[in-house]
């Protein structure tokens, strides 16, 4: 009796279980879990198919609303489906580009609104798959996320991902829209495979993604390009890193846009980034400091890092009128990663002599440059009250720190070392042999172009004497000079001696007919008149 009982009772099962509990469990599994179900049983696909189940899905995928619900008139299940058809192989993506668009969107509509206009609209999975088929690569599912949701901008001023600006130099990216990047896509050597992102029209500086791993790079990662002065080769290009794939390059860096991390100045997005801690506060007066790296003024090889900065000096709103006061002087104590220190001193900030009163704010811009990866400044201004004229003061200050970007050195540049390295002995019987021919007085060879003080190109070249074994190019604003040199005094320091100049670019390079093109900035930091220092260090916007 006992046995045939226990055989009448049903075998348990998930099927037999209450409602109830199999939607709680439904509500903790992801959309192909609920698919999966659909296929079980009759009943655990009507169960799946419980409308409230895939609101979530809805808002977590594709950030839909209730009101993008109402508006198309369907169920939840039906237009998380249709999403997913057109948007599928993009959903570990969707969600937070979306977001970062929108983010973007809004805060542009109050702070930049002129930029919101530059947007164009998405493209199609074909126009995708056409520019794959024109480049012969396959783009990278953030990529085409992105622009199915914006098709980049239009190549206008200001640029969507950021600017900068000195007295003599301004930049400002456009994000390339797909086809543009498409006609910018790089076969050449150096750049294998790296399509633009970026476009300043301006400088010609771009942003590239490589999509392949090739050259060094790794596959998706995004860079600006830095090309080595120091290689004959002109393949050979070093890279500043700036992401290692496009979801990571724009979301952070709208992240930083819509947090207030970058500051909008004149309706445009100035990629300055501030430390919270480098803030220094003396009785009334606060100092605060923000800094950006310029790749395009930059190279590796030369070691030559060029950083602007943005000092900000406000008196407090509620400081007595008799607080008002005159910056005289600055001081500045400038240190590289070596630990060597440089100390600066002269009349005033960029050429002025700004007063501060409460509740006033004072901005200025200046740049540095060091020959090592890193280096901080630190200092005071010295004031003197309006009403006390022979009372002076130091404000403080902070001490701020200037970091380059994560670099790689281009392989065309590690194979000729490995292959010097390799080469052993016949490298240094060839290094032996190029010594003696120039201490010998070999012959001079060389063909450089000479010219000088001119502020058009040149195209007349000489022959080197013996003791000059290096072409040079020297530029001092708009006017250039090209000659002969000798490589041993091709550093900073003798050029500005022998050329009595303070502010300039020169390159200097050892193959023929090697010295035009773009020089490299120094800009000596120095005691020179007030209205020599407003032409080398200040920064307008």
């Amino acid at each position: 009796m006992a046995a045939a009982a226990a055989a009448a009772e049903p075998e348990l099962s998930l099927g037999l279980l209450p409602t109830d509990p199999l939607l709680l469990i439904f509500s903790f599994l992801d959309y192909r879990d609920l698919i999966s179900c659909c296929y079980v049983s009759r009943r655990l696909n009507q169960l799946s198919s419980h409308d409230p189940l895939w609101r979530r899905h809805c808002k977590k995928y594709w950030l839909l609303s209730e009101a993008d619900k109402t508006q198309k008139n369907q169920s939840w299940k039906s237009l998380f489906i249709d999403t997913y058809s057109d948007l599928g192989r993009y959903i570990q993506h969707y969600a937070a580009l979306k977001k970062a668009w929108d983010d973007l969107e809004r805060y542009l509509a109050q702070r930049c609104p002129r930029m919101i206009l530059s947007l164009k609209d998405s493209v199609q999975e074909e126009d995708l798959d056409a520019v794959e088929a024109q480049i012969g690569c396959q783009l990278p599912n953030d990529y085409r996320c992105s622009f199915r949701i914006h098709n980049g901008q239009k190549l206008v001023v200001p640029g969507l991902m950021g600017s900068m600006a000195l007295s003599n130099h301004y930049r400002s990216e456009d994000l390339l829209d797909i086809d543009t990047a498409a006609g910018g896509f790089q076969q050449r050597q150096g750049l294998k495979q790296c399509l633009p992102l970026t476009f300043c029209i301006h400088t010609g500086l771009s942003q590239y993604m490589a999509l392949e791993s090739v050259e060094g790079r790794n596959q998706y990662e995004i860079f600006y390009q830095c090309p080595d002065q120091m290689a004959r080769n002109p393949s050979a290009i070093d890279m500043f890193i700036t992401g290692a794939s496009y979801s990571e390059w724009f979301t952070s860096y709208v992240h930083n846009v819509v947090t207030g991390g970058y500051p909008i100045i004149r309706d445009q997005i100035f990629r300055y980034v501030h430390d919270k801690e480098c803030v220094a506060t003396t009785g009334d007066i606060t100092v605060s400091v923000s800094t950006s790296f310029l790749p395009e003024l930059s190279s590796v090889h030369p070691p030559h890092y060029f950083f602007t900065y943005r000092i900000r000096i406000e008196m407090s709103k509620d400081a007595l009128p008799e607080k008002a006061c005159q910056l005289d002087s600055r001081y500045w104590r400038i240190t590289n990663a070596k630990g060597d220190v440089e100390e600066v001193q002269g009349p005033g900030v960029v050429g002025e002599f700004p007063i501060i009163s409460p509740g006033r704010v004072y901005e200025y811009t200046s740049c540095t440059t060091f020959s090592t990866t890193s280096g901080y400044m630190e200092g005071h201004y010295t004031f003197h009250f309006l009403y006390y004229k022979d009372k002076i003061f130091n404000v403080t200050i902070p001490r701020f720190h200037m970091v380059c970007p994560t670099f790689k050195v281009s392989t065309t540049r590690m194979t000729q070392e490995e292959n010097m390295t390799g080469n052993g002995g016949s490298w240094a019987l060839l290094s032996v042999f190029l010594v003696l021919a120039v201490f010998c007085n070999y012959g001079g060879t060389l063909k450089c172009y000479s010219c000088s003080l001119t502020r058009y190109g040149c195209n007349t070249s000489i022959t080197c004497p013996s003791e000059k074994n290096a072409c040079l190019k020297l530029s001092v604003g708009e006017t250039h000079s090209y000659d002969c040199y000798k490589f041993p005094l091709c550093d900073d320091e003798d050029i500005e001696k022998e050329f009595k100049v303070f502010s300039f670019k020169f390159k200097c390079c050892q193959w023929d007919l090697c010295n035009k093109g773009v020089a490299n900035m120094v800009t000596k930091t120095a005691l020179v008149p007030s209205s020599l220092m407003a032409v080398i260090w200040s920064l307008y916007f």
